[in-house]
Parts: structure tokens; sequence; C-alpha cells
């Protein structure tokens, strides 16, 4: 099952939930993702019915447009691990952005005037589906509502102003997410991550060559704090990131960023300064 939360118009709050099948887009009477799965909805929503319209020229916003937490896993691929000249951790290092951030597949991704330095990070996201505290096994992986996929926008000046990163990554309009959320069951992990920017690829992985899979992550999180329906993980980024190559590669206003994860589809953004 695909679900997203799509623009009916151009204002602002006016979205909704539907689900996605073939060329067929079903609103489900939520008016976002993270609303359904608040309420419940999740396994329901594969049979509900709503009003239909053609999947052509969706308007999609973020998948969950006001998650209670982001929280970031950095340097949690092996060859992103080695490109950046760090060590395997015992613990995931964790950051955290803000809604402000979020935005949803074909919106602008907002490269800030006060940076140079503005990377790209592509990176499988995990919703998180029912409240969940001090999880383990089995009981972490019912957590998960299923996956997205997220740009993780580095802006690496403001990155390393000290040595917590929140500066440069919660930048508002830096973190694009979507299309669609696929539930956990359709979700084949052993998924390959590819990010092109302006049609040259950039990182070619698999979303599991990590150190901790989504489910030892939210364990760990959810030892000190609970987890709620709507929140969002992300899951760390494979090798290849700009900030690494010789020469670095920022991005830059005009340029096309795609990161496609097998089995979730293709997030699709123009680079805007802003």
């Amino acid at each position: 099952m695909k679900l997203a939360t799509i623009r009916r118009d151009s204002r602002e709050n006016n979205t909704v939930a539907v689900r996605i099948d073939g060329d067929s887009a079903t609103d489900l009477g939520f008016p976002s993702v993270d609303a359904l799965l608040k309420a419940g909805a999740l396994d329901a929503a594969r049979t509900l019915d709503g009003p239909q319209f053609p999947t052509e020229h969706l308007d999609f916003a973020p998948v969950v447009t006001n998650p209670g937490k982001i929280i970031c896993v950095g340097v949690n691929y092996r060859p992103h691990i080695k490109e950046m000249g760090r060590e395997i951790a015992s613990h995931p290092t964790l950051f955290m952005k803000f809604s402000e951030a979020l935005v949803g597949s074909g919106d602008p991704l907002i490269k800030p005037f006060e940076s140079e330095m503005f990377d790209f990070e592509g990176e499988l996201g995990v919703v998180i589906g029912q409240k969940v505290r001090r999880a383990k096994g089995p009981a972490a992986t019912a957590a998960i509502a299923g996956f997205t996929i997220c740009m993780d926008g580095s802006v690496r000046d403001w990155q390393n102003h000290t040595g917590q990163w929140v500066a440069g990554k919660a930048w508002e309009g830096s973190t694009p997410v979507g299309p669609v959320l696929v539930d956990r069951d359709s979700f084949e992990r052993h998924a390959r991550l590819t990010t092109r920017l302006d049609g040259e690829v950039m990182q070619n992985g698999f979303v599991d060559d990590v150190v901790f899979g989504p489910e030892a992550i939210i364990e760990y999180v959810s030892t000190f704090v609970t987890l709620n329906p709507g929140d969002l993980i992300l899951t760390g980024t494979p090798g290849g990131v700009g900030h690494a190559r010789k020469p670095p590669v920022y991005l830059q206003p005009g340029q096309t960023l795609e990161i496609e994860i097998d089995g979730i589809g293709v997030l699709s953004n123009v680079v805007t300064e802003g």
C-alpha cells in the first residue's frame, strides 16, 4: 500500500491523505498521512473508499506534515563512515530537525543565502505508526507504519560551527520527504538508493548497508523518549555525499536533485536560493 499527503489547491493547509492505486488516488478523509496514523486508521486505509482522481500532476506535500519529532541518524552507512573519516560508533549518532524543514516532492529545495556549502544526503525515512516506549524486538518492528524517501539537506559550514550539528541540519525548506509512504510489509529492505544531481549519479547503495537498522534505532530512541504516530526517523546516508568529494560538490540554484529508492519511487526537487 502506498499513501501520500497531497495539496488539493494552492492553500497551504488544504491537504488530504490519499491511497495510491496505480493511476488513481483515493481521498481517505484525513488531512494528512500523519493525521491518519494518529487516528489509528492505517489498516483501515487499505479499504477506505472516497473521491478518486488521477495521479497525474499530483501536488505532493511532505508525507507527514507535522511530526512531533524528526530524529536523524548520522554516519550510519559504512561507506559514508569511511568517506567522512570516522569510526563506527557504538551507539546511534542522533540529531534533530523541526517540521519547518520539511517540503514535498516537487517543492523548491531551499539553499540558504548564508551558505555556499549546501550538501545532499539521500536517506530512507521511517514513519512511526503506533505509540511505543522502550521497544524491544517485535515491538520495534510493529511500531513502523512504513518507509519513505528523505533528503537530509546539510549546510556544512553551519554544521561545523560547533560539535553539535543542529544549526546545519534544521534549515527551513531543506528536507524533502516523499513522495509516498510504503507500508512496512510491502517494502523490501534490501532496496537500492540512488541520488542523482542533474541526472548524474552521486550516491548508489543499499538501504540495509547500515550499522543501525530501523528497529535498532527505534529501540535506542524509544528508551529515552516515547515515539508517537507520525514521528519521522531519517536513517542515514550512503557514500557519495558532495562534501566528501574532491573537489567538493555542493547544491546550486537551478539544479535538480532526485533520490530514488526501489519500491518507493523518486523524490525530486529543484534547488532554489532563499
